[in-house]
C-alpha cells in the first residue's frame, strides 16, 4: 500500500495590505498553537497596527503554505532609519512575545526556510523586539547571526492555585486590611461599582473613559503606550474592537457615583491574561483605585479560567508582588 504524499511547501513574501488582510482565520490558528501564545500577534491586532502606523514602511510578511493552508509565517515590515534599511516585526514595540509562527505538525525545515527570507531581504539589519526566551526564530537562524539583548523582564504569575490562595499568599494580613479600609472610605463617598466590558459595543464608551483617565494619570509625564497620542488612541479603539469579535479584550472599570476613577485593560488568550494598560484619576489616589482595579482584574481572570498572567513590561514593584518567574 502506498502512502499519500504531503502537498509541496510554498514560501512567498506578501507586500500588499489586501493580501495580508485575507489571512485572518488560518493566521490566528497559528498564533493560538504557539508554545507561548500572544494576542499581540493576532491578525486583527497586526492589521490595525499596520493601518495606523504603516506609513513610510513596506510590508514583508513571509508566509509558508502547504496545499493552500497557511502553515508558517513571520510578520515583518521594512523601513529606513538613518539611511539604513531595517527589518522589524509588524507591530514594532507593540508585539511583546512576537516570534516565528509555524503549525505544530510542520517539520523544522519550514521554520528554517522562513527565517532564511529575513537574511535574503537585502536589508542592513533586523530589529526584532519582543522575542521570548526559547524563541523559534532564534533557533531557526544560523548560529551567531542573532544577538539577543534582554530588554524587559516580562513577569509571570501562575493562577492555577486559585485566586483565594494567591490573594492570601501574596497580600499580607496588613495589606488585606488596608485594602478593606480604603474600600470603606471610598464607599463613604458614594456608590462604588466595578464593571467588565468585552463586546465591541460594550467597549465603545468605557474605552473613552479609559483614555481620559490615562491622560489624567500621565499628564506631563513620559509614557510609551501610545495612548497619549491621537493615532495611538485610534489604533487601540480599532484593534480592541476587532479583537472583541474573538472575545479577547477585557476592560474593567472602577466607578464612583457612575464616574470612572480607575481602569484596567487586559487580554485573554488560551487561558492566559496579558496586561495592556491601567490608570486611575490622581484625585482619588489616597484610596488606591489603581490597586483595586488590578486586584479585581486578577480575580476576574482567575474566575473565568485563566491559568497564567503575563504582566509584560518591566518588573515594577506592583508586579513583583505577584511574580512567580
Amino acid at each position: 500500500m502506498g502512502t499519500a504524499l504531503s502537498p509541496p511547501l510554498r514560501v512567498e513574501t506578501i507586500s500588499g495590505e489586501a493580501a495580508f488582510a485575507r489571512l485572518g482565520g488560518d493566521w490566528d490558528e497559528l498564533v493560538r498553537s504557539m508554545p507561548r501564545p500572544t494576542p499581540f500577534l493576532l491578525h486583527g491586532w497586526l492589521l490595525e497596527w499596520w493601518r495606523h502606523y504603516g506609513e513610510n514602511r513596506t510590508l514583508a510578511v513571509h508566509v509558508a503554505t502547504r496545499g493552500g493552508r497557511l502553515v508558517g509565517a513571520i510578520p515583518l515590515c521594512r523601513s529606513r532609519r538613518l539611511g539604513l534599511r531595517v527589518t522589524e516585526f509588524v507591530g514594532g514595540t507593540k508585539v511583546p512575545l512576537a516570534d516565528l509562527l509555524v503549525a505544530p505538525d510542520e517539520e523544522a525545515a519550514t521554520a528554517t526556510l522562513l527565517a532564511e527570507r529575513i537574511k535574503s531581504s537585502g536589508d542592513d539589519f533586523a530589529d526584532l523586539f519582543g522575542l521570548p526566551a526559547g524563541s523559534r526564530l532564534a533557533a531557526a537562524v544560523p548560529a551567531g547571526s542573532l544577538h539577543l539583548l534582554e530588554r524587559l523582564e516580562a513577569p509571570v504569575l501562575d493562577l492555577r492555585p486559585g485566586w483565594d490562595e494567591i490573594y492570601r499568599q501574596r497580600l499580607s494580613p496588613k495589606a488585606r486590611s488596608e485594602r478593606r479600609r480604603r474600600r470603606r472610605q471610598l464607599e463613604e463617598l458614594g456608590t462604588v461599582e466595578v464593571s467588565i466590558e468585552r463586546t465591541p459595543e460594550e467597549l465603545r464608551a468605557p474605552l473613552e473613559d479609559a483614555f481620559r483617565l490615562h491622560a489624567l494619570r500621565w499628564e506631563g509625564r513620559r509614557e510609551a503606550s501610545g495612548l497619549g497620542t491621537t493615532v495611538g488612541r485610534a489604533f487601540h479603539r480599532a484593534a480592541l474592537r476587532r479583537l472583541a469579535g474573538q472575545d479577547v479584550p477585557r476592560l474593567l472599570t472602577l466607578r464612583l457615583n457612575e464616574q470612572a476613577i480607575a481602569y484596567s485593560i487586559y487580554l485573554v488568550l488560551e487561558r492566559t491574561m496579558f496586561g495592556l494598560s491601567m490608570a486611575f484619576d490622581p484625585a482619588f489616589a489616597r484610596y488606591s483605585p489603581g490597586t483595586e482595579a488590578l486586584l479585581a482584574s486578577l480575580e476576574s481572570g482567575a474566575g473565568e479560567g485563566a491559568e497564567r498572567v503575563e504582566f509584560l513590561g518591566a518588573a515594577t514593584p506592583y508586579k513583583r508582588r505577584f511574580t512567580d518567574r
